[in-house]
């Protein structure tokens, strides 16, 4: 099968937002290489493997590729995109003097090229997530996530998905139904069940993600405690027949590792979903919107209990308030 790759070189703030247009028009995987030099350092704090080479982006931009079927007019969608990219400015982003590309690929020519680069990595004190194709050999009290994301999913080393699951390593204590919103390949979902939340409720929009995160849960042996569930954000749990869900609000936790524009549609959402004193993990948040995501939080009654940085990327734990008496 013929494949067409959309190349983007635009400024590294705006790569989320690219990531997702391209989605939006139908690629069927993204990849995003950032800009590396000497000088930029790397978090080695966790003993963070960095295979990938130096590399000759400029700093501060990054590429953004993205993979369409043959089916789809490669033109027309890099078109659409230019628009969409040139509106950045408007929601807060930009990206820069960017530059959009086509060329044709060949399948195997980037399905498992990836590959090469993705090692075992510890993303916090006790989770590693390990590839199926590498070999490893885990430490007495190490937490595993397998995982093959696919042709549509990262590796799970993002800044946004590493934030959230060292801030789930901190907030799960044992027991806890959880909801993971947007869940992609699956990785906070497993994490949680790893890290011994009781149930999960994991939800996407993307017929693709559902598919890639069932999967990736049976890698795990996780497929009877975590439920997969086609939703646009929360709005399953609305639907006729939501009470035979295997997780029913009230919930102990939700975390959300999307863009902080959808995160601020859903907030009230959310506060109905949660018990009293509840936890909310918020990420995918870019520095220039965590006041307007700050702001969200707060008019809709959390109360802001923490929030953890990587790079310049922000994620919020958010509690709802107990009420009297508890």
């Amino acid at each position: 099968m013929r494949w067409f790759e959309l190349t983007v070189v635009a400024a590294e703030q705006s790569q989320e937002m690219v990531a997702h247009y391209m989605h939006e028009l139908g690629a069927g995987g993204v990849s995003i290489e950032e800009s590396w030099s000497p000088d930029k350092p790397r978090d080695t704090s966790l003993g963070q493997w960095y295979d990938k080479p130096l590399n000759d982006i400029p700093a501060g931009l990054a590429h953004i590729k993205g993979y369409f079927s043959e089916d789809v007019d490669a033109e027309a969608a890099s078109e659409e995109l230019a628009g969409l990219l040139r509106g950045l400015p408007e929601f807060g982003y930009d990206a820069g003097d960017f530059t959009i590309s086509v060329a044709e690929v060949r399948e195997e020519d980037w399905a498992d090229a990836w590959k090469k680069y993705f090692k075992p990595i510890a993303v916090s004190e006790r989770l590693t997530i390990k590839p199926t194709w590498e070999p490893y050999e885990p430490r007495e009290d190490e937490l595993i996530i397998e995982l093959d994301p696919g042709m549509a999913f990262g590796t799970g080393t993002h800044p946004t998905t590493a934030l959230c699951l060292r801030t789930l390593e901190g907030a799960i204590a044992g027991g806890e139904t959880v909801i993971d919103v947007g869940t992609g390949s699956g990785i906070l979902a497993i994490g949680a069940m790893k890290l011994g939340a009781k149930r999960v409720l994991a939800l996407d929009l993307d017929p693709v993600a559902i598919s890639s995160a069932s999967e990736n849960i049976k890698l795990n042996g996780l497929q009877d405690d975590v439920e997969v569930r086609l939703s646009d954000l929360l709005g399953v749990l609305q639907e006729d027949g939501a009470g035979q869900r295997s997780v029913k609000p009230p919930v102990d936790l939700v975390v959300a590792n999307i863009l902080a524009e959808i995160i601020l549609l859903f907030i009230a959402d959310v506060m109905d979903v949660l018990k009293p004193g509840g936890i909310y993990i918020a990420s995918g948040i870019y520095k220039n919107k965590e006041d307007d995501v700050e702001a969200g939080l707060l008019a809709a009654g959390f109360e802001i209990v923490d929030r953890v940085r990587q790079d310049d990327w922000v994620a919020f734990v958010a509690g709802k308030p107990k009420g009297d008496g508890e």
